[in-house]
């Protein structure tokens, strides 16, 4: 079945576009089946789930976080992970940055958007982004890499909101590209897009999907 579905959504997927397999709360056994397909990207929310995963499986995977990320957490996954995909503060940020050090590694990050209607949404409102990046107290940082943005859409039927909050986000990423990150190639990730509306996200820019229920149904 996973792979069935694994292919499936690869299938629908555009050129140029990451898939993030979102393996929270499957066992060890999925991951291995979507592996066994040629899978490298899984994505996380759970430290102590994320640790045993990464014990138990091959070192080829590349690993992200993706839901919230508590600062007392960092450095536990700092030692191996790929991508902290939803950083939401300059205090985490700076947290990242220290264990990385203290890893001798450098750590990609996503900034975090909040573009929702749903007040339970996690992340930075624009204006907060922006002021974020004007402080510029991250181009002290040595060992954590700005990717891009992230952001998840609201949860709703309504597919004229969902693609308005996507291109609100493919907007975003475009205007700090041009004034922040212009000549960085590696500030390239727009990450939005899960098993929901993935299909509409691609339309709206996104480069980097999250895909959970779709293959491991």
């Amino acid at each position: 079945m996973i792979k069935d579905n694994l292919n499936a959504v690869r299938t629908s997927l555009k050129s140029g576009v990451q898939l993030v397999a979102i393996s929270k709360y499957h066992p060890v056994s999925a991951v291995e089946e979507a592996y066994a397909e040629g899978q490298r990207v899984f994505g996380e929310s759970r430290e102590q789930e994320l640790r045993i995963k990464y014990d138990t499986l091959p070192k080829d995977i590349e690993w992200h976080f993706i839901g919230h990320l508590q600062t007392n957490k960092v450095k536990y996954i700092a030692p191996y992970i790929s991508m902290i995909e939803a950083v939401d503060s300059m205090k985490l940020m700076k947290e990242i940055e220290r264990q990385a050090e203290k890893n001798q590694r450098t750590i990609d990050i996503l900034l975090e958007l909040h573009l929702a209607q749903e007040e339970t949404k996690s992340g930075m409102t624009p204006e907060e982004c922006r002021q974020l990046l004007a402080e510029g107290l991250w181009r002290e940082m040595k060992h954590v890499r700005i990717c891009g943005i992230m952001m998840m859409a609201s949860n709703t039927d309504d597919e004229a909101q969902i693609r308005s909050e996507f291109l609100a986000a493919r907007d975003f990423f475009d205007e700090v590209k041009e004034q922040y990150f212009k000549d960085d190639d590696s500030f390239s990730v727009k990450s939005y897009g899960m098993s929901g509306d993935y299909l509409i996200a691609q339309e709206c820019g996104s480069n980097h999907v999250r895909v959970g229920s779709r293959i491991f149904a």
